[in-house]
């Protein structure tokens, strides 16, 4: 299984599952990150927290913990 977590940056994949439960699947979902969207991944910090991403032709911030929760493929 491989996750948004494991994405090199330049790289666009499609999402396949969302993990996790309650309010930080819900957080994930609010920004628009569903089964099927293609997220590109644009940048990554230094020390690997936040990710940078590009999705729906919106820029979003997301950290290494809640990128681990989307699978893709």
């Amino acid at each position: 299984m491989r996750t948004l977590k494991d994405i090199q940056v330049g790289q666009t994949v499609t999402v396949r599952k969302l993990h996790g439960d309650g309010p930080v699947r819900r957080r994930i979902m609010d920004m628009g990150i569903t089964k099927g969207v293609a997220i590109h991944v644009r940048k990554v910090a230094p020390l690997g927290d936040p990710m940078e991403l590009n999705l729906r032709g919106y820029e979003l911030t997301l950290r290494r913990a809640d990128a681990d929760m989307i699978e893709v493929e």
